[in-house]
């Protein structure tokens, strides 16, 4: 997971961009806009850690009933399954 730095980092890239190419034409301060994506996408890597978690422990329980298993193509298919169910896009 990206650190907070990172997250307002990536934030204020965005936004400044939208805003240098006229895409964005902030009414306000720019600095709200950043704000909200910073909370956006806090809450999106948060989601995506959840999934990957809860897939992880799936894969290694199925694993554990069924040795020989692939356990990463186990992995994936749960992460996926879980993400299409919380209507997340990865």
């Amino acid at each position: 997971m990206l650190r907070e730095s990172q997250i307002d980092s990536l934030a204020n890239f965005i936004v400044s961009g939208l805003i240098a190419k006229g895409i964005l034409k902030p009414k306000g301060d720019p600095k709200d806009i950043i704000a909200l994506v910073v909370e956006f996408l806090s809450a999106n890597f948060e989601t995506e850690a959840q999934i990957d978690e809860e897939a992880d422990k799936t894969a290694e329980d199925l694993a554990r009933k069924n040795p020989g298993i692939d356990v990463t193509r186990l992995r994936n298919l749960t992460r996926q399954k879980l993400a299409e169910k919380k209507n997340f896009v990865l």
